[in-house]
């Protein structure tokens, strides 16, 4: 069976911008509905998808965060060289934690980190998600389950690296969190098994930012972009973003 490849997408609006990335695993559709509320509220929008992650799992861990961070940049000089001068970001999981990296290293709006893990100590669910990713991928393949399994015992063997530049990505944000002047909005799903959600009120409490803002969603787990609770999760986004100092659109 074929599997149709993810791509990026960019939907243009108004003058007002916002980069929406994606978690590990995970591609442009885990914010292609979002991207689409956004626009008809007058919000342009580009999702990038990092290398690796619009084909197989041996694709995503033949890069890792180094690649991905590049990825990131371009995604955001993608809305600049369109004319976006002004430009949130809104991350969901691993796009969260490379939304408050580029706060710290780009002059951005606004920053929405979504169930964003900054502590590396889900090392066993994030193999375990990657695993259970790996096996619905190949089931896809309709390959038989002797072969699924080999597979994936090889390719956990050869991932050690990608997850070590993961674990090396979250602890470099955990230690430069404060040096975020960004309004921020965190957002996090209180179902959310898949990361510590300590996580949300670290990032909250040491945010430097005046101009910030957290939610819990009672409903939702760690893919909130999808969940129960998602048109709500719109509309606050939406909010956040209309509350912010634009001096254009």
């Amino acid at each position: 069976m074929k599997i149709k490849k993810p791509e990026p997408f960019t939907f243009e609006a108004g003058k007002r911008a916002v980069l929406l990335l994606h978690g590990f695993t995970g591609n442009s559709a885990d914010v292609r509905m979002l991207g689409r509320f956004l626009q008809k509220k007058g919000y342009t929008s580009h999702a990038p998808v990092y290398r690796g992650h619009d084909g197989s799992p041996e694709d995503i861990i033949r890069y890792n965060p180094d690649d991905w961070w590049i990825d990131v940049r371009k995604g955001l000089n993608v809305l600049r060289e369109r004319g976006h001068e002004e430009v949130a970001v809104a991350g969901l999981s691993m796009g969260g934690v490379f939304g408050l990296k580029l706060a710290y290293h780009e002059p951005l709006k606004g920053v929405i980190t979504m169930c964003s893990p900054i502590f590396f100590d889900n090392e066993k669910q994030l193999t375990q998600g990657f695993m259970r990713f790996a096996r619905e991928y190949k089931q896809l393949q309709r390959k038989n389950e002797e072969m699924i399994s080999r597979e994936i015992d090889e390719l956990m063997e050869n991932s050690t690296y990608t997850f070590q530049k993961i674990k090396e990505l979250i602890e470099d944000v955990h230690d430069h969190v404060d040096h975020i002047y960004t309004p921020t909005f965190v957002v996090q799903g209180r179902k959310d098994h898949m990361i510590n959600t300590d996580s949300a009120n670290y990032i909250y409490e040491k945010v430097e930012a005046e101009h910030k803002h957290i939610k819990w969603y009672e409903e939702s787990g760690h893919a909130i972009t999808f969940d129960d609770e998602k048109d709500q999760l719109h509309e606050d986004i939406y909010d956040f973003l209309e509350s912010l100092d634009w001096s254009e659109g």
